[in-house]
Order: C-alpha cells, then sequence, then structure tokens
C-alpha cells in the first residue's frame, strides 16, 4: 500500500505549520521547504482547508495556519480526507472490479481487516505526536530554513 503524494505532502504541510505555529506560512515557503511543487501544494493547502484542518488568508500578510490545536489534529482522520481513494486491490471497486473469482475470494476481506487495523494505529495519534522529538530537536532543523527565507522579511501573524 502507499499513500499519493497529495495524502503524503498534506501531513508535510501539517507539519510544517506545527513547527512554525507563530506566524502564518506561504505555500512557496513550504515549497522550497521541501522541494515539491507550489502549484501542488496549492491543491493540498485547499484540501486541508476544505477539511478545516487549516485556515487560509489572502493578501499581503496572508498565508496558511493551523486551525485546531496539533492535539486535535488526528492523523487517521488527515489521511482518509486527503487520500482519495483505499481500493487497494481490483475488488474493493464493485463498479470497475473484474475478478472472475470476486465472489468466492477472501482477499477482499483480509485486505480490508489490514486496512482497518492500518487507520486503527492512525487514529491513536496526532499531529502533536508527529512533532515530539528529542529534547532540543525542532523538525525545522532538518530543513533548509535560511535559504527559504532569503531578503524577504517574514511577519509574524496576530492574533
Amino acid at each position: 500500500m502507499q499513500l499519493t503524494l497529495h495524502a503524503d505532502y498534506s501531513l508535510r504541510v501539517l507539519l510544517y505549520l506545527a513547527e512554525h505555529s507563530d506566524r502564518a506560512i506561504s505555500t512557496q515557503e513550504i515549497s522550497t521547504a521541501y522541494g515539491i511543487s507550489r502549484h501542488h501544494l496549492v491543491r493540498v493547502v485547499q484540501t486541508l482547508h476544505g477539511h478545516g484542518f487549516v485556515n487560509v488568508a489572502t493578501g499581503r500578510h496572508g498565508g496558511v495556519t493551523l486551525s485546531r490545536p496539533l492535539t486535535d489534529i488526528n492523523l487517521g482522520q488527515v489521511v482518509r480526507a486527503c487520500e482519495p481513494s483505499f481500493r487497494i486491490v481490483e475488488c474493493f471497486d464493485p463498479v470497475t472490479n473484474t475478478c472472475p473469482i470476486a465472489s468466492a475470494c477472501q482477499l477482499q476481506t483480509v485486505i480490508g481487516k489490514a486496512l482497518n487495523a492500518f487507520f486503527e494505529v492512525l487514529a491513536r495519534y496526532t499531529l502533536a505526536d508527529l512533532v515530539q522529538l528529542q529534547a532540543g530537536q525542532r523538525l525545522s532543523d532538518f530543513l533548509p530554513l535560511p535559504s527559504i527565507l532569503g531578503t524577504h522579511e517574514l511577519t509574524p501573524r496576530t492574533s
């Protein structure tokens, strides 16, 4: 099983926002930090916004911020919201299924149980759990922060 880039990037965006919760973050900054397409990130942020995980403000001092506390962003909910399909095998979709043994095969049942276990594990964790590292470390320590800021001055978010 493999998550789509959309779900992967959704988790990365949330992690970045968690590390930089003191200000609104531009999609360009996140794109540069991770080395991924800004265009793709805009769609990811739209999905996260549509499901209530982030706030988006437009304009000169706009950007993206988390809309909930870290402890209220459940990983299982994020992955379910951002992953378009969990049809791991063809027989998971009765509309497109052409497998001739589907009616007698137990594969769908077994894989369905495995998928449920996957979500049960994700549901035990929040974004807060992901940003807890060893004392003195931050996820942002592993990203090229000085190079992404360049000469642009960032304005801290005010409440």
